[in-house]
């Protein structure tokens, strides 16, 4: 099959190689997928360049998210499986191989249905930014009536976080750091966006919630954005945070938060319980059913082209999902 993979950490034009590999056969519980879409997200990057320490194995073929359709099955697997439209999540978390490839196998709970109106390029948007997204704005409950602060609204993530977060039924606040990042934001459909390096977002936000401040944030910047949310939190407010990177070791202002009842969740959404990835999953695929949810895709790459992929990722100047396509 071929496949892109490497060896070694590195710049991504010196260590990613394109080739052939082994087809691998699905074991007890799996599922062999043909793959026709790989999502390159910013944790494949850091994997590949190194960031993240020395390679856990010997060799790595990339990324955990990805779209196709089920070609194999083990022999305990319900053979009704054969030919349905599927998404991989963590399709290279603690795994060598992950979905730039034209073939996966994987457990079968890992290849969820793909609902017939989202296409492949789509679906390998869905593991980590749609799930990360999801997870932020249901895991603390209904957001029915309530008013949720996405940070980040042009990231991926928040892209999505924006859109789940209005079709649940809430009120929507997001931050960008500019008019192309807020034009971007737009599209997803919040109530008030607000320019973190021009507005005062705190009078922002306060006039806009009449003074009761937000009380759900999905936050990509804990450390960096903490004095703001926590003067826009509102009293048993929850704060549900994916990334800390401008401030890796926040100084918690713990009486502040704790006389207002915040609720601080930090969560990895690879490490999700087998109960919160159920709820996960059924939460994205019925939004994704009702034909309401959009996919900022930016930019596709063919698989020759994985090195491209990764550094249009890696310079942070996409606005949207980058897409490796396997057809």
């Amino acid at each position: 099959m071929k496949a892109a993979w490497y060896e070694r950490t590195g710049d991504a034009r010196d260590v990613v190689t394109v080739g052939d590999q082994p087809l691998p056969e699905p074991k007890s519980g799996e599922v062999r997928v043909r793959l026709h879409a790989s999502g390159v997200n910013p944790s494949d990057v850091k994997t590949r360049a190194g960031a993240r320490g020395e390679l856990q194995f010997p060799k790595v073929i990339p990324h955990s998210d990805g779209a196709g359709i089920v070609d194999a099955v083990g022999p305990d697997v319900d053979a009704g499986r054969l030919g349905q439209r599927v998404w991989i999540w963590n399709g290279a978390w603690a795994r060598p191989f992950g979905t730039c490839a034209e073939y996966i196998v994987v457990p079968s709970a890992q290849a969820p249905i793909l609902p017939d109106n989202t296409s492949f390029e789509a679906g390998a948007c869905l593991g980590i930014p749609a799930s990360t997204a999801w997870f932020g704005v249901f895991a603390d409950g209904d957001v029915t009536g309530k008013t949720v602060l996405v940070t980040g609204g042009a990231g991926a993530v928040g892209h999505y976080a924006i859109q789940f977060a209005k079709l649940g039924g809430a009120k929507v606040i997001t931050t960008v750091s500019g008019p192309e990042k807020a034009a971007h934001a737009k599209t997803a459909g919040p109530d008030l966006i607000v320019n973190y390096k021009e507005d005062d977002v705190v009078t922002a936000i306060r006039t806009f919630t009449g003074g009761e401040g937000v009380d759900r944030v999905v936050e990509v910047e804990f450390g960096g954005n903490l004095d703001v949310t926590n003067e826009v939190l509102a009293p048993n407010g929850v704060i549900a945070t994916y990334g800390s990177m401008d401030d890796p070791t926040p100084t918690l202002p713990f009486y502040p938060m704790m006389f207002k009842g915040v609720t601080l969740r930090m969560y990895l959404i690879y490490l999700l319980s087998e109960t919160d990835r159920q709820k996960t999953v059924e939460g994205i695929n019925k939004l994704l059913e009702s034909g309401k949810v959009t996919h900022a895709i930016a930019n596709e790459f063919s698989i020759e082209d994985t090195a491209g992929a990764h550094l249009a990722v890696e310079s942070g100047a996409v606005i949207g999902n980058i897409v490796v396509t396997i057809d």
